[in-house]
């Protein structure tokens, strides 16, 4: 398929630079992959649309502060360092800017020396490899000087660091929020239990690659990012029984949809476990575990649009995307969110 197929009309104007409050009255629009039908809610009717018995699957992944600012060694020229993921003990690939003017062994300081990354070496795909140093534990130095990683389509200040978590944010791990669930407040979450809606939490950590374009005409060429995910025990039997006693299994986010599928075996059984997956969804792909998505607003022609458009079919995606920017919805991470049922 060509990535043109994919692409869509969108004004820089809808593109939501501050989050709603409260976090469940942003828009929801809702998609019936049966009748092709939309409707227009609001997120908290979310508890009227879902159904006594579906299970609800939330990524908790929680995001570091993996965007830090330090000083070249010995010129004090200024460096930015983005964390991407751990390769083995206190050693990081990372995304370094501008990255000419940091040498094979060089040094950067952040927070005046109480942090210290060496570029150890320049990776195929142009990444950075950096070995760090620092006196204490890592994560509270990190929470000390590390920003929230904020993408790159977000101009704006966040005031508040927590609106770019999940309420359920729990492991720490992701340079991106599975932004689907920053919609969710515990209230609401409380009110689908309630109602009997079954919640269910696993672990996928977002990378960058979430936000990589796709350059290549034939989409089937593009090289997909690979994620850790987890899925234990418990998890897994929650979704096997819901999918026996024929109950639906809802993602919450792309993340969380890619990590089912990754784990579901031909007969959409989950398999737990942990690992890394690069699973890329596309039209064609036949789902073995998600029966419903929850997803936010994506860019015109991304893997994500991909994704959804393997489950709702590329001409209504294409329709209720093109309807969305009619009706002024708020596309990317603090947007509105869009149900395909």
């Amino acid at each position: 398929m060509n990535v043109s197929e994919f692409d869509f009309y969108l004004p820089e104007t809808l593109i939501a630079q501050h989050p709603v409050e409260p976090r469940d009255s942003s828009r929801l629009m809702v998609l019936s992959r049966e009748s092709g039908g939309i409707e227009h809610h609001t997120f908290r009717d979310l508890v009227s649309l879902l159904k006594t018995g579906d299970v609800l699957v939330l990524n908790n992944t929680r995001v570091i502060p993996a965007r830090l600012i330090g000083e070249k060694e010995g010129t004090e020229g200024k460096i930015e360092v983005l964390l991407l993921k751990m390769l083995e003990f206190n050693v990081w690939e990372a995304l370094v800017k501008p990255g000419k003017k940091l040498k094979v062994g060089q040094k950067v300081r952040f927070g005046g020396g109480i942090l210290t990354g060496e570029l150890l070496d320049i990776l195929e795909n142009g990444n950075r490899k950096i070995r760090f140093t620092y006196t204490g534990v890592f994560e509270t130095v990190l929470d000390t000087l590390g920003q929230m990683p904020l993408p790159p389509y977000i101009t704006a200040q966040l005031e508040d660091q927590g609106r770019y978590q999940t309420v359920y944010a729990k492991e720490r791990g992701s340079v991106a929020a599975p932004t689907a669930g920053l919609h969710f407040t515990p209230e609401l979450l409380g009110e689908l239990e309630k109602k009997g809606v079954e919640i269910v939490e696993i672990l996928l950590h977002v990378g960058l690659g979430t936000f990589r374009p796709v350059k290549v005409e034939n989409i089937q060429d593009h090289p997909m990012h690979s994620e850790y995910y987890r899925v234990d025990l418990e998890a897994a039997e929650k979704i096997n029984r819901a999918k026996q006693e024929g109950r639906r299994v809802i993602a919450v986010g792309t993340t969380a949809a890619r990590t089912l599928e990754s784990v579901g075996d031909d007969q959409g059984r989950v398999v737990p476990g942990e690992g890394w997956t690069d699973i890329f969804i596309y039209p064609g792909y036949s789902f073995k575990v998600v029966d419903v998505l929850l997803t936010n607003f994506h860019f015109p022609k991304s893997t994500l649009v991909m994704l959804v458009s393997a489950l709702a079919g590329r001409e209504l995606t294409i329709k209720a995307y093109e309807l969305a920017v009619l009706e002024r919805y708020r596309f990317y991470s603090f947007g509105d969110a869009m149900l395909i049922l």
